[in-house]
């Protein structure tokens, strides 16, 4: 398995997947993507259902990861997915909550979020690698709540990692601003960034394309513009979908709430691989880029100004970085007209496929997509909660009800939780009345001692205090 950028890069000498791994964008501002997905055949997913969660996991990972002894990859992947980490040897257990209706649980990590399934194993990778070279990295990651708490917590103590990780002033839930910022260790560094996400997304995005710089202070990435998070993540769809099914014969929907694409594009890849999905069902809240181009064609992200802060703060986000490699995926897998898109949405502002040949290919790939407010996230949570004594958060929520919404009777639907509501206790107030359970380890975390630094949202900026900060290079 070797990868090529989605603009180009690495075309007539494609990386291993270890370089890939630190490099975050490829040199040409592109995202890394496999040459081609590998592709289970009957017999082989047959052979995968009865496995456990880390035989699955190694199973499905050694298909993008084999620059790597086998033993070593199946010993990390063994160390990362564990019951006294996770919760139980299940991992993402599912639940039934009706006939034909189900709960991906795949929150059940040290932060309470979708995103440590990956960051955890990333960060086994990211010292894996490091200690067989004997190198340094320094992270730079941006967030809209949840990334940011699961790459601190995976990284934390990691010989040989610094992480920076940028995140939009006053927009985050107390408990995930207090999540990261009540961390001391020496190596996490949290700058708080007077804009939104995507600001903090585009600096990202500036500092990693800042080539002399990027290679002076080894600039790493654990956003999901890194090929290692989108990995991991395959590999719980193909758990919910043995849980939920007997035979392989049948199909599944997923209803997964979207903001940055990265979630969704690995249900994507899992359906690529062969797993049997018939439609991914792609929820966003009052900021409905990805639903207005799922049913329109047309791509539009938003300026800061017109991005919602909402009840569901971790999809307040109006351009999503994994959605170009979908549409690499859909235009034919072509670097040329990848750039030209690229290059209209940023002189134009947007792009539409809709009267294209492309678009037939959107359609081909099995998404469709809807829309929720905050009265629908209360309503929902409220509804869940009442039905099937099971509080989900607000994100959540927004996917359960784009879900239900467009759900096929005769098909199984799994919605996929992306976080725990103890994380967003006001709006679970506001919807049942009560406080959302939480764990003992996070009883009085928002009274913790905090610690960032706030900057404005400029590169420059950004570099200096990375600069001053780094690890040896």
């Amino acid at each position: 398995m070797r990868y090529i950028s989605t603009r180009g890069a690495w075309g007539d000498d494609p990386q291993p997947f270890c370089a890939i791994l630190q490099e975050g964008l490829a040199p040409d501002g592109g995202l890394a993507v496999p040459q081609a997905y590998p592709r289970f055949t009957g017999p082989e997913l047959a052979a995968l259902r009865p496995l456990g969660y880390r035989e699955l996991a190694f199973a499905v990972l050694s298909r993008f990861i084999d620059d790597m002894p086998a033993a070593d990859l199946r010993r990390i992947v063994a160390d990362t997915y564990t019951a006294a980490v996770f919760g139980s040897d299940e991992i993402t257990p599912l639940a039934t909550l009706a006939p034909g209706l189900f709960l991906l649980r795949v929150s059940n990590g040290p932060t309470m979020a979708f995103k440590d399934i990956a960051l955890q194993l990333v960060g086994n990778l990211f010292e894996y690698v490091l200690g067989r070279n004997q190198g340094s990295i320094n992270i730079l990651g941006a967030t809209s709540g949840d990334t940011g708490s699961s790459a601190e917590y995976a990284m934390r103590g990691k010989r040989g990692i610094t992480v920076f990780m940028l995140s939009p002033l006053g927009r985050m839930s107390p408990f995930q601003q207090a999540q990261m910022f009540s961390l001391a260790d020496p190596n996490i560094f949290n700058i708080a960034i007077d804009g939104t996400f995507d600001d903090c997304q585009d600096l990202v995005k500036a500092v990693a394309n800042d080539a002399e710089f990027k290679a002076r202070w080894k600039i790493g990435a654990v956003n999901s513009i890194n090929w290692g998070r989108i990995a991991a993540q395959v590999v719980y769809y193909f758990k919910g979908y043995f849980a939920a099914t007997t035979e392989n014969a049948q199909r599944v929907d997923f209803a997964v709430p979207s903001g940055n694409f990265g979630n969704i594009l690995a249900a994507h890849v899992a359906r690529e691989m062969g797993l049997p999905i018939r439609r991914l069902i792609l929820a966003t809240n009052e900021n409905d880029v990805l639903d207005e181009f799922f049913r329109t064609g047309r791509y539009r992200p938003r300026s800061a100004s017109e991005t919602h802060a909402t009840s569901s703060p971790s999809m307040d986000i109006s351009k999503a970085s994994n959605f170009e490699r979908f549409i690499f995926d859909v235009t034919g897998r072509n670097p040329e007209t990848l750039r030209e898109l690229w290059s209209t949405l940023a002189t134009d502002g947007g792009f539409d496929l809709s009267q294209t040949p492309h678009w037939a290919q959107v359609q081909a790939a099995g998404f469709v997509s809807g829309r929720s407010t905050h009265a629908d996230r209360l309503a929902t949570i409220r509804e869940i909660a009442t039905r099937y004594g099971i509080v989900i958060d607000p994100h959540t929520a927004d996917g359960v009800k784009v879900g239900l919404e467009l759900r096929d009777p005769a098909t199984p639907l799994i919605c996929v939780e992306t976080a725990l509501p103890a994380k967003f206790a006001a709006t679970i107030r506001e919807a049942v009345g009560r406080d959302p359970a939480r764990p003992a380890v996070w009883r009085g975390l928002e009274t913790r001692p905090q610690h960032s630094t706030t900057l404005a949202a400029d590169a420059g900026l950004v570099k200096a205090f990375i600069a001053e900060h780094a690890a040896a290079a």
